[in-house]
């Protein structure tokens, strides 16, 4: 290699994450630099050691017709791997035995692992995981944010897992990614530059961009506002006035947060380097970023953002490994695209009716599901998105960006189930959204009448349920409360009030479920959303049904929410609603009885736990959570107890 020539991109940019497992299918992510054919070689019973035995796999499969690959730049190809197990003819995958695996790359077959040794646990020749015939064990977690300033949850599951390689036992069956598995609109501006480098090297399809005063991607990337300054990429005049607060004004929330969404992401090239870079150390590796020439606040900025991001890039490699070992399954949040996405058809009817929004909106609904969609259901996807999908990996001019935005649009089979002991049932709520047909600028339901209906059919004749919910169903009174009176005033956006109380049809409608004699007795409600975590204990009253409720929120991964804001919400929470309150009384949520629990590392009186990481979930046998941990990112373990104090 000369001076002048760049250094040689890795074979595999990112992944493998193992995806959907069951026994006659196993699904794969990765993204590759060139187009190469590839062999899964599979191992049963296996003991991860590389002797004899080990060294002939079980299985080779050829994934020439198992793997759907889509060209997304010059040298950057993402598979998306659905093994038909029966179909290739191999025999079912055994439940509660261990299995091992290993990607051969090219003609000449060379082994992940070999290329990757870092993918494999100490002593260990190939990534393995267990097919879970019965939940036992779960990881779940949300909101993972690469500059914010904490350990990242994912490399903490990796350490946890990695402590517990000795007994597959305790490996879990699941790892659910609940929301806002990128942030979109809230980007470093060290990651922006690693980003748009990125682009560069891997020569990621530009794209001509519509109602901005930039004319395309390229424009775009050499704009003197491309940092910290997207808001004045759109054209003056009162009626860009909402898209620009909306998606790049960083509209000011001083209930929670100032979001900053003058690093919004805009152009597909740009969303789908996020995820190549936020899932993988691989091209991190020797990728030259030169920093932006920035004025003097933003550039202080940008030098504090890059310690922080420099700390996440070095967990990398951890997070890479737990994906790589536990099967995974995600569905989007508002930061997956935007922020406040759908929050109401008046935001719908903004976003949507203008070119420019649109197509961020679409960018982003594109990446996610080449990147997290897709392998959540491949057969759906496949039935509804395969033809405009493959028009613009073959050719992504403006049209076939515009045909596959369109599709994604009207696509309706986002949410999705897995077919597990207890069921998993995870739901859309921001695609399938009760919109409002009078005052639309409040708060859409988070679910219409057709899709919790179809939910409940998912429920019917069962004994016990996991529902993922990005947002909690029982939240923080509190939190609600204060949501619902700056609704009142017409101001949701500044309040995210987006919660399944704020729309009384969706909310009632949700309950009936939850109380129906035919649903399930045990229902487990994982979600997060809100940047600190908690466990309710909820029964119904006044009804005949049986039912019992766990609403357990893990959040963030790697963020959380104002320390001192928060301390000082739990406190009111359980002043102003304790069960001797007249406020709680006038506020009662009278057909809920909901009971927090204690976390037993952060005082005896808090009930909300303010720590990134990840958590984790003990299943009897019966399908009701009888651990529930957070598991710290600083290595800080917050366990549940078992019981709390009467809330409502």
């Amino acid at each position: 290699m000369t001076a002048e020539s760049p250094p040689a991109l890795p074979t595999v940019l990112a992944g493998p994450i193992l995806r959907r497992v069951e026994p006659n299918r196993i699904g794969l992510w990765l993204v590759t630099s060139a187009p190469i054919p590839l062999m899964l070689a599979l191992y049963r019973d296996d003991d991860g050691q590389d002797n004899d035995q080990a060294a002939a796999p079980d299985d080779r499969i050829d994934l020439h017709a198992h793997d759907r690959v889509v060209a997304v730049g010059r040298r950057a190809y993402v598979h998306l791997i659905d093994v038909d197990l029966e179909a290739a003819g191999v025999v079912p995958l055994p439940g509660d035995a261990v299995i091992g695996y290993d990607l051969w790359l090219g003609e000449r077959q060379a082994s992940l692992v070999e290329h990757e040794p870092a993918l494999c646990y100490e002593g260990e020749a190939r990534p393995r995981f267990v097919l879970r015939q019965r939940l036992t064990h779960i990881l779940h977690g949300s909101c993972r944010r690469p500059h914010h300033d904490s350990a990242d949850g994912l490399a903490r599951a990796d350490r946890w897992l990695a402590g517990r390689r000795a007994n597959p036992d305790d490996w879990p069956g699941q790892l659910l990614l609940t929301g806002d598995q990128i942030y979109a609109d809230d980007v470093a501006g060290p990651l922006l530059a690693a980003i748009h480098a990125t682009s560069e090297r891997l020569g990621l399809w530009p794209e001509t961009l519509e109602g901005a005063t930039v004319a395309d991607s390229d424009a775009l990337y050499a704009s003197p506002h491309t940092y910290y300054e997207r808001d004045k990429l759109l054209p003056k005049g009162h009626p860009n006035a909402a898209l620009r607060d909306r998606f790049f004004g960083g509209t000011r929330k001083p209930v929670f947060t100032s979001a900053c969404s003058g690093n919004h992401l805009i152009t597909f090239a740009e969303v789908l380097a996020m995820y190549l870079l936020t899932w993988s150390d691989a091209l991190w590796r020797e990728l030259a970023v030169t920093p932006p020439r920035l004025a003097d606040a933003a550039a202080a900025r940008y030098r504090e953002e890059q310690a922080i991001i420099d700390a996440f890039v070095a967990e990398l490699p951890a997070a890479r490994r737990v994906l790589a070992h536990v099967p995974t399954s995600m569905i989007f949040d508002d930061h997956d695209i935007t922020d406040d996405w759908n929050l109401s058809a008046e935001w719908e009817d903004s976003a949507y009716g203008h070119p420019f929004s649109r197509r961020i909106i679409g960018n982003a609904l594109i990446a996610y599901t080449l990147c997290q969609g897709w392998s959540n259901t491949p057969d759906v996807f496949a039935e509804r998105l395969a033809e405009p999908l493959q028009w613009f990996s073959e050719n992504s001019c403006a049209a076939h960006q515009d045909q596959l935005i369109d599709a994604l649009l009207g696509f309706d089979r986002w949410h999705y189930t897995l077919d597990t002991e207890p069921r998993i049932v995870v739901l859309d709520t921001r695609m399938h959204r009760w919109r409002r047909l009078r005052k639309t600028g409040k708060p859409s339901g988070l679910m219409d009448w057709e899709s919790l209906t179809e939910m409940q059919s998912e429920l019917i004749g069962r004994s016990a349920a996991v529902i993922v919910s990005p947002a909690p169903i029982f939240g923080v009174k509190l939190v609600e409360n204060m949501q619902r009176v700056f609704t009142w005033f017409g101001k949701p956006l500044m309040v995210d009030a987006e919660n399944w109380m704020a729309h009384r049809g969706a909310a009632v409608a949700m309950l009936q479920i939850l109380s129906h004699r035919k649903t399930p007795e045990n229902f487990t409600i994982l979600s997060g959303d809100v940047h600190y975590s908690f466990v309710y204990d909820v029964t119904l009253r006044h009804v005949r049904t049986r039912q019992k409720i766990w609403q357990i929120v893990s959040s963030g991964v790697k963020n959380e929410f104002p320390a001192r804001l928060l301390r000082w919400f739990d406190r009111l929470n359980r002043w102003l609603y304790s069960p001797w309150s007249p406020l709680n009384w006038f506020t009662k949520r009278r057909r809920l009885r909901v009971s927090p629990r204690h976390p037993q590392t952060v005082g005896s009186h808090r009930r909300l736990v303010n720590e990134a990481g990840m958590g984790y979930v003990g299943f009897n046998d019966r399908g009701q959570p009888v651990t529930i941990i957070q598991l710290g990112a600083n290595d800080q373990d917050t366990r549940f107890s078992e019981t709390g104090d009467l809330e409502t």
